[in-house]
């Protein structure tokens, strides 16, 4: 984290220069904002705190509950949104609170006595290198009160509105702030205005109503009770995520919960009739832990405590569309507002989520008239792919899940083996990671006709982070960590064999474009006056170990003078000397001899690969989207 470029100041370095505007706001809705934001749900706190990132955007968040969530729901946080988590700025306190799932044990009937269950084997949760963080549990309410942080300490000091129910949603392009929300609030109307307006306000979604935006799919007419206990046990995988297959009982799925006493039992209920709703079945906590304890034998199970339950049913849903209108889009919903599952792969808060890391730069680069409204036709297109994809894979997942036994009595030829679902379970790893997710060719998408060069960097995959050594104070670090929620491109320009940015390498030659050809994107997307990096953070890795280099031998532009002191900043440049480990080049098969280009987008995503020489493509792609900044 990097702070003061612009002066000495004392206490949380976190803490955003208040904006004087933002300090004036009272409890009172503004008449008009640039974003309004529908629910306070994890969709509505992660696009709030990407835009409040930029002081110059006037954001408000409503909700309809009274105040912030306190317990339940969501627990489960993906490897890739914890690499999100670290853009925001809390990653390491997620994992210092939450807990991390290590390995995952396979439970099903005990040959010598099927109505019990028997531990039959176990693996690792995430494969070796998928990811430098971990796969988290952390209770849903925390995760928004780390954003709820992010948003307070931001210079707006933004604070969500509670009691807010929305009514209704009218547009007129004739006004300035063409969206006009009515609200009710403790019996009294209210109105606000706003150039775009996120539902962000679940499975209810009264933003899609409005819309008259419809959600497309089925139910699979299957019960399943959620819990959070205290317990005391004889199970000896109470601390290990479970997926426990009994023979006649059912079927169950264990998930430890952060503090090292609570764990959350997932439990197959009975089957839902034709039409019947679960609400009808009256069911309660009792019923909930009759099951757990059926599933459970021959070990003994007393539930000291119930922190948190709930029964669900099953479904895949997805909204035929994400936007008003495809062209021009003015209102978006995202998050359970349009996808609903299943809760079994723990993809739900994390999906919806990404929807609002997606669209929340996006709106940024838009407002801030660094791009043309074309941008924000892509959100639509590429979340209710990556929806589709989920409701697919969901509705497989939830199927096998909820099978009985194979060769069961209850086994009517729709059993499942326990052990074809662990293969299917550990196929699927890199997906309910997070980051098996790929955008697909478009303007910000290239059709990757250059990933030879970094095979292991794959265009429409998030960016790969991997170890390399800053070369400014030797600290060991993850590339990717460079890169933070602040809406910049980022390109990591990998040297080639021997460039050690002197005298005419391709390296050298692509810093004197960069910082003086008219034609550079760092030049032409720059807003007068700004840092040469304020819109494209330019980051350079080199092959050579790092003592052998000299910061005063580098190009003017690899340690450039930023801010209002206009101090030198000595983070741009990483070494990949990391021996007897492989390097960065090695693991994400970067071409040694020739190296690369990878254009990062603002959420992280790989744009396009390119040679170190192509300055013509380079600039052609930031020119399609970015507009020039005047002059």
């Amino acid at each position: 984290m990097q702070f003061y470029l612009d002066g000495f100041y004392s206490g949380d370095p976190a803490l955003a220069r208040a904006n004087p505007e933002a300090v004036e706001r009272s409890e009172t809705l503004p008449d008009e904002v640039d974003v309004l934001i529908i629910g306070c749900g994890p969709a509505g706190l992660t696009l709030a705190a990407q835009l409040s990132a930029f002081p110059e955007i006037s954001v408000a968040i409503v909700d309809q509950k009274d105040g912030p969530l306190e317990v339940g729901q969501a627990d489960g946080i993906a490897c890739r949104t914890m690499e999100m988590f670290h853009g925001f700025g809390f990653a390491e306190a997620v994992m210092r609170e939450g807990y991390w799932v290590n390995e995952v044990c396979f439970w099903k009937p005990a040959p010598e006595n099927t109505a019990h269950i028997h531990r039959s084997s176990r693996i690792e949760d995430v494969e070796q290198d998928l990811s430098e963080f971990p796969h988290i549990i952390l209770n849903q309410a925390r995760v928004h009160e780390f954003y709820l942080d992010v948003m307070r300490k931001s210079a707006n000091r933004l604070e969500p509105h509670y009691g807010r129910k929305l009514l209704d949603l009218t547009r007129d392009d004739a006004a300035p702030y063409p969206v006009t929300a009515k609200l009710e609030h403790n019996g009294a109307p209210e109105t606000i205005r706003a150039k775009y307006v996120v539902g962000c306000d679940g499975a209810r979604s009264q933003t899609r109503r409005a819309l008259g935006v419809t959600l497309e799919g089925d139910s699979a007419n299957q019960a399943w009770g959620v819990m959070d206990v205290l317990v005391d046990t004889d199970f000896p995988d109470l601390h290990y995520k479970c997926v426990i297959h009994s023979g006649k009982e059912g079927n169950m799925l264990i998930i430890p919960r952060e503090g090292g006493y609570m764990a959350r039992f997932y439990i197959e209920m009975d089957k839902l009739n034709p039409d019947e709703r679960v609400a009808q079945r009256n069911l309660t906590s009792d019923h909930l832990i009759a099951a757990a304890k059926r599933i459970f034998a021959p070990h003994f199970l007393d539930v000291k405590q119930v922190a948190w339950w709930s029964v669900y049913e099953i479904g895949q849903r997805v909204a035929d569309r994400f936007v008003d209108e495809e062209a021009d889009p003015r209102i978006f919903i995202a998050g359970d507002a349009c996808h609903t599952h299943s809760p079994k792969a723990g993809q739900g808060m994390n999906v919806s989520m990404g929807d609002a890391f997606n669209l929340g730069w996006k709106l940024a680069a838009c407002l801030r008239g660094q791009s043309a409204p074309w941008l924000l036709t892509t959100y639509s297109a590429e979340r209710r792919a990556i929806a589709q994809d989920l409701i697919g894979f969901d509705r497989e997942l939830a199927k096998m899940f909820s099978a009985p036994v194979k060769g069961s009595a209850e086994d009517q030829g729709d059993g499942v083996d326990p052990a074809e679902f662990q293969r299917y379970f550990m196929e699927h790893g890199r997906y309910t990671a997070g980051v098996a997710l790929r955008y697909g060719p478009s303007r910000l998408t290239s059709e990757g006709a250059h990933q030879g060069l970094a095979t292991g960097q794959i265009i429409g995959k998030r960016f790969h982070s991997a170890p390399v050594i800053r070369l400014g104070d030797g600290r060991h670090m993850q590339l990717g960590h460079a890169g933070k929620a602040d809406g910049r491109w980022r390109v990591y320009a990998f040297g080639g064999a021997g460039d050690l940015v002197q005298g005419s390498s391709p390296l050298a030659r692509l810093c004197s474009y960069l910082a003086q050809d008219p034609a550079s994107p760092l030049l032409r997307h720059r807003p007068d006056g700004a840092d040469i990096d304020a819109v494209i953070d330019l980051r350079v890795i080199l092959q050579t170990h790092h003592h052998k280099l000299d910061h005063r031998a580098l190009p003017a532009l690899l340690l450039p003078r930023k801010g209002r002191l206009g101090l030198p900043d000595f983070e741009k440049v990483f070494c990949s000397d990391l021996a007897p480990e492989p390097d960065i080049y090695t693991r994400r098969g970067i071409d040694k001899a020739q190296g690369c280009l990878i254009l990062v987008r603002p959420d992280q995503y790989v744009s396009e690969v390119l040679p170190l020489d192509d300055h013509a493509a380079l600039a052609g792609f930031f020119d399609t989207v970015l507009n020039e900044a005047p002059a």
